[in-house]
């Protein structure tokens, strides 16, 4: 056998106990490979929770329409028994003003309890003797309506609800975008792949693996539920 071939043939030899010496071409599609399974799980990550924080807001949205409806029953309630308070009470003076005290005790005993503390504090203050007294018990700082209150409270509930709600959504469009950012370094290394030309594939490759970082620093601050 020529030197030559067993000069060559044992460097064949060398390099297959050595090991192969990957080029640059395959060390670019082992990092492509890197990042398109980085981004497959950061995709499905960001789908997820954009999914959870849809459904969150679906049922703040739900439970702040369900309290609106609560406080308006609230509130037509509440109305009613002050008005009853007050039509009560006007039959009050005029039983008064007949000096009917045996009915108008009556119509004391009818008042509602919230009424009735007014009432008595009303009284303290002689309206019937001093000009500058309150028109009424409705406007003594003792009166309070109980279902009136509670209506207020749940408006503010609901409103504080439908503003989480709407913060829930906001939420969810963020991780939306970065299931479009990612959806984007999908489309670029997919089209690196394309070119032969070893710069253009490798500078398509650094775009993509920079827009991934980025997307994995912004989710990673996005909250989660």
């Amino acid at each position: 056998m020529p030197e030559g071939m067993n000069v060559e043939l044992a460097h064949k030899l060398a390099e297959g106990e050595h090991g192969h010496k990957p080029s640059r071409s395959e060390v670019v599609e082992v990092a492509e490979a890197l990042v398109l399974a980085v981004v497959a799980v950061a995709t499905a990550w960001s789908g997820y929770h954009s999914a959870l924080w849809d459904g969150r807001q679906a049922l703040l949205y739900g439970t702040s329409a369900r309290l609106r409806t609560e406080a308006a029953v609230a509130a037509m309630e509440g109305g009613q028994l002050r008005l009853l308070d007050v039509v009560t009470f006007n039959t009050w003076i005029e039983a008064k003003e007949n000096k009917d005290e045996k009915l108008a005790a009556l119509y004391v005993r009818r008042f509602s309890p919230e009424y009735r503390v007014a009432f008595d504090a009303w009284l303290k203050t002689e309206p019937f003797m001093k000009t500058n007294a309150p028109a009424g018990p409705g406007f003594m700082p003792e009166y309070r309506n109980a279902l009136l209150e509670q209506s207020e409270k749940l408006n503010n509930e609901a409103t504080a609800t439908f503003t989480e709600g709407t913060e829930a959504r906001e939420t969810a469009e963020k991780y939306v975008r970065i299931t479009v950012v990612l959806a984007t370094v999908l489309f670029l290394i997919a089209l690196a792949q394309r070119f032969k030309i070893r710069n253009v594939r490798l500078g398509l490759f650094v775009v993509a693996t920079l827009l991934t970082a980025y997307a994995l620093i912004t989710v990673a601050m996005y909250p989660r539920l």
